[in-house]
C-alpha cells in the first residue's frame, strides 16, 4: 500500500510574499521580485543580497518585518484540515532564520527551508541552499521511500516538484507561468485545493 504525502509550496499558498512585504516596509521596488517573476532563484538571491547591502538593511529588520506577518486568509483551517487526510510538508525557498517567527501561525507544520549566512554586524553575507533543486529531489525522495506524492504550488521553483508528483496543482499561479506550463491543472481557492486533496486521497484509498 502507498501512503499519500502532500508536498506544499509556502509563499503565495500558505503566506504572502515575505520579499513584497519587506518591499512594502523599505520602499525598494526591486525587492517586490519574487520566483514569480524570474525562474533563476539563485539570481533572485544575489540580486536580494546586494540591495540590501546596498540599502543597508540587515536581518534585524527581515525579522522585525516578518514577525508582524500572518498567514493568508483561511491558509490555517486549510492546512488543519489538509492535515487530517494526510502528512503533510512544506518545501519552501525560503530560510529558517526568517521563518522562525510564523511557525506557530502554521500550527507548526513540517517545513524544509534553507539557511541564511549572517555575519557578525547582523548583515546578510550570503545563503546556503539545503539542496540544489531541493523541491524536486524531496519529491523524488518520497517516491522512493514508498509515498504517492500530490504537490501545490504558485511559482517557477515548484516546477520541478510539480512535475515529478503523481499528481500537481497550481495555485492562484500568476499568467506567466500559466503561460509557460499550461498543462499544469490550476485552483484558485482553498475550498477547490481541499477538493483536489480529497479526490487524491479518494484515488489512493480506490486503488489499494
Amino acid at each position: 500500500m502507498a501512503p499519500p504525502i502532500l508536498a506544499s509550496d509556502l509563499e503565495g499558498v500558505l503566506l504572502p510574499e515575505i520579499w513584497i512585504e519587506v518591499a512594502k516596509r523599505t520602499g525598494i521596488e526591486s525587492l517586490r521580485l519574487t520566483t514569480r517573476d524570474i525562474d533563476n532563484y539563485d539570481e533572485l538571491m544575489q540580486m536580494r543580497q546586494t540591495t540590501l547591502k546596498a540599502n543597508g538593511i540587515g536581518i534585524s529588520l527581515l525579522q522585525e518585518v516578518i514577525a508582524e506577518m500572518d498567514a493568508l486568509p483561511g491558509a490555517l483551517e486549510f492546512l488543519n484540515a489538509a492535515r487530517s487526510l494526510l502528512p503533510v510538508v512544506v518545501i519552501t525557498d525560503s530560510y529558517y532564520e526568517l521563518l522562525q517567527p510564523l511557525l506557530p501561525k502554521l500550527g507548526f507544520v513540517t517545513i524544509f527551508a534553507h539557511n541564511l549566512i549572517i555575519d557578525e554586524d547582523g548583515n546578510l553575507a550570503g545563503y546556503k541552499f539545503r539542496l540544489e533543486n531541493g523541491k524536486g529531489r524531496a519529491l523524488a525522495a518520497f517516491r522512493e521511500l514508498g509515498f504517492r506524492t500530490m504537490a501545490v504550488g504558485d511559482s517557477y521553483n515548484d516546477i520541478p516538484m510539480l512535475t515529478l508528483a503523481d499528481s500537481a496543482t497550481l495555485f492562484c499561479p500568476p499568467e506567466k507561468v500559466i503561460n509557460d506550463y499550461p498543462d499544469l491543472p490550476i485552483t484558485r481557492d482553498y475550498a477547490g485545493l481541499l477538493a483536489r486533496i480529497q479526490e487524491f486521497c479518494a484515488v489512493e484509498a480506490v486503488t489499494t
